[in-house]
């Protein structure tokens, strides 16, 4: 099953996955031995500036960084948002929705909430969504002195690999399942890498402030429940409570569809077979789609028969395309998560 991290994805969209290569020598991997480095990454390589050193703990055990790293790189899907929101311009990243062809810069280094952020800045390509996991030639080629693991799929094999090469931090300790951690851990989990930890907990304490607020506005969210959900091939496909989307809902006051956590089993959404669609039939809906899923779902006669849809309770959220509210809510990064508040709310009050 292929899937978008951040937003489901058509299989016919795949990249093509980057394969490691048999003979990646032990010099490579240790990053030295190598003048090749993108001048696109080397133009503004920012520095962290807090205090070290400092240990993080993780999944894969502990991290020593000794001192403030120069050359970051992201193999998460949004960790390089958590990066750039404490004042770093990561020099790898990944490309978490696929670029359109033919278009620069990329799509993800221009979403409203982090153009501003990455300014002229060009980072590498260090894995495309859809490939089997991270390309570690370009990795090491880019001489990282930190690699950041958060937001990822990566196993302890893929940990070990990484590690031969830079300073790495891995998910969260108490994650049990890839991207289940509450999106407030892994924004704090960074900042410790990053010597930043204070600074981090407090844009996570700005960002909570406006859930609350949104709360405090509506009320009436507390006693209904929503779901967020996607058309993907041909089927309705909601997201867990779990999920960063999940807990956007959540996070704003409505009650969350638990039963779709028990279907997606330990997943991060589910596909419905038309007579489980009756697990979306809730008070509100979030449709996460560019326009031609979009109009698809909405001929989709058993999701035009329910309530929600009869009463005008779905808001229709652009994932990539126009504003891309459902790119913002996808991510929920420190970055995104402001944005994403503000046109959630104001998709319910339209």
């Amino acid at each position: 099953m292929l899937f978008h991290r951040t937003t489901l994805t058509k299989p016919g969209r795949r990249p093509a996955a980057v394969l490691i290569a048999a003979a990646l020598g032990a010099a490579l991997l240790t990053g030295c031995g190598s003048d090749s480095q993108d001048t696109k990454s080397d133009s503004a390589p920012s520095a962290a500036t807090g205090a070290f050193p400092v240990t993080v703990e993780h999944a894969f055990g502990s991290t020593k960084i000794t001192k403030a790293p120069q050359r970051v790189v992201s193999v998460g899907y949004t960790d390089d948002q958590a990066i750039l929101a404490l004042g770093i311009k990561p020099v790898g990243m990944v490309d978490q929705y696929p670029n359109p062809a033919g278009k620069s810069p990329d799509i993800n280094t221009q979403w409203p909430w982090v153009k501003d952020k990455w300014g002229d800045t060009r980072p590498e390509v260090v894995m495309s969504n859809g490939d089997t996991g991270p390309n570690y030639e370009k990795i090491a080629a880019l001489r990282p002195d930190l690699i950041i693991a958060v937001y990822s799929e990566v196993d302890q094999a893929a940990y070990d690999k990484l590690s031969r090469i830079a300073p790495t931090v891995g998910r969260t300790k108490a994650e049990k399942e890839p991207f289940s951690a509450p999106w407030q851990d892994n924004a704090v989990h960074i900042a410790k890498a990053l010597g930043k930890e204070t600074e981090g907990a407090e844009l996570v304490k700005g960002i909570q402030g406006k859930l609350d607020a949104a709360k405090a506005a509506h009320p009436e969210f507390a006693g209904q429940t929503a779901v967020a959900l996607s058309w993907y091939e041909d089927s309705v496909a909601p997201f867990t409570t779990t999920d960063v989307r999940g807990r956007l809902v959540t996070g704003i006051g409505y009650k969350g569809a638990t039963k779709i956590d028990e279907v997606a089993g330990g997943k991060f959404y589910t596909q419905l077979s038309p007579e489980r669609i009756d697990l979306v039939d809730v008070d509100r809906i979030f449709v996460i789609n560019d326009k031609a899923d979009t109009e698809a779902l909405k001929k989709f006669k058993l999701f035009a028969n329910l309530s929600a849809a009869k009463n005008g309770k779905v808001s229709y959220l652009l994932d990539s395309e126009g504003p891309a509210v459902g790119a913002a809510m996808s991510q929920g990064t420190l970055l995104s998560l402001p944005y994403a508040i503000d046109e959630l709310v104001k998709s319910v009050d339209q």
